[in-house]
């Protein structure tokens, strides 16, 4: 893979947020360069996937769609399906294991499932020190960061380096297989403990007068986009539009930096990682993780070639995505006042917000490097029926170094 050289990038503290790269050539051939030359030969994107787990939040999608998405994950990957879907009147969860399963058995290979609504799996959490997960009602709260946070942990104790999310709604398999090798190339690219890789789509097609249309930026990316630059110029003094993949849902990290991160709920989950690294990494607020802080926190956001076409879901949804991005960004201790009123006007325009009315705070969890690794494996396998690893061979047997090392945990 041939990647555009990244030529600018802005230092928000520890924080390097590389400038929006593009992918030039899907398969370099045999070309070889430098590291940081944008050049990834093929030994080595298949040394990443071999440590990455690829974690797939689903609710209720069909099952023709679940296949795509899984023919396009790379064979090296481990799969982690994490499931929201409806068990009454019709299993859908049971649908998509038994799919997962088929496809494991078909093309050699192993996966995991569970669903997010297990009482076991809310057991295995509570035991293992985050009770903040679950709801009232005993069971793990709905909502696509929780479903993150789940994957995580269970990949966690798989002894794989690197994590990444594929979301379950993709209609093309080459444009997931495309997310996975842009991932690798990423982090190798990177070449540090603690990276991210941001996809921004190449387009979002629409159906617009009989023909397609392909949109360059999503009616969410936007406004998240412009408040997080906002934020970076305002600590800098200079403008900025670096920040492009405020809401990212397809991005990849190391595990030795996401068992540090704290995630928020719902869909703030992928706006917050950039506010969580500045809270964290970007020298505004003590440092609880000096090792990071030495080494830096690279961030890769890159435009992939393949179209993104997934499900409309409507206005209320692109709403609902909009201001839940805004809430953390209003709430950090890093936004400073100007950002804090540009947003409240926003969001007064936009008619969320009443006048003198303050926005609502989102959920924040721990680091999930903070659980009790042993707790959670012995809880998750005794009582959380719906965890199942399937096709060739356990992926998990007991917790790795990696989800019990000390210096993962948060700190007190």
């Amino acid at each position: 893979m041939r990647l555009e050289h990244s030529h600018r990038t802005e230092r928000f503290g520890a924080v390097r947020i590389h400038e929006l790269q593009r992918v030039i050539e899907l398969d370099s051939g045999d070309a070889t360069g430098a590291r940081g030359s944008g050049i990834v030969s093929h030994d080595a994107i298949r040394a990443i996937e071999r440590e990455m787990v690829i974690v797939i939040p689903c609710m209720n999608e069909t099952r023709r769609v679940i296949e795509g998405v899984l023919s396009g994950i790379p064979h090296d990957c481990l799969i982690v399906l994490v499931s929201n879907s409806d068990r009454h009147p019709v299993d859908r969860f049971e649908i998509e294991a038994q799919t997962v399963e088929q496809f494991c058995q078909s093309a050699e290979r192993p996966a995991i499932t569970i669903h997010q609504r297990d009482p076991g799996l809310a057991a295995a959490l509570k035991a293992a020190g985050m009770p903040e997960l679950v709801g009232d009602d005993g069971m793990v709260r709905a909502g696509k960061g929780e479903a993150m946070l789940i994957g995580m942990a269970v990949a966690a104790m798989t002894g794989r380096a690197y994590i990444g999310y594929v979301d379950a709604d993709n209609y093309v398999p080459g444009a997931v297989h495309e997310y996975v090798k842009v991932y690798a190339a990423g982090l190798h690219l990177a070449a540090n403990p603690y990276a991210m890789v941001r996809i921004s789509w190449h387009s979002k097609p629409k159906l617009r007068d009989g023909r397609l249309f392909f949109s360059r930026r999503g009616r969410s990316s936007e406004i998240t986009n412009q408040f997080l630059n906002r934020l970076v110029a305002e600590y800098s003094g200079f403008g900025t539009e670096v920040i492009a993949t405020g809401n990212a849902g397809e991005h990849a990290l190391s595990l030795d930096l996401g068992l540090r991160m704290r995630l928020a709920g719902g869909f703030a989950v992928e706006p917050f990682e950039y506010v969580d690294l500045f809270e964290q990494f970007g020298g505004v607020l003590p440092a609880s993780y000096p090792e990071v802080m030495t080494s830096s926190v690279p961030v890769l956001q890159i435009e992939t070639r393949n179209p993104h076409f997934h499900d409309n879901k409507g206005e209320d949804h692109v709403q609902g995505m909009r201001m839940q991005a805004l809430n953390v960004l209003y709430h950090s201790p890093v936004s400073l006042p100007a950002v804090r009123e540009a947003i409240l006007d926003f969001m007064v325009a936009q008619g969320a917000l009443a006048p003198g009315e303050e926005p609502p705070r989102e959920r924040i969890y721990p680091p999930v490097g903070s659980l009790d690794f042993d707790l959670f494996f012995d809880t998750l396998t005794a009582e959380a029926n719906s965890f199942r690893q399937v096709g060739t061979g356990p992926a998990v047997e007991r917790p790795s170094p990696r989800g019990r090392t000390p210096e993962t945990a948060s700190p007190a």
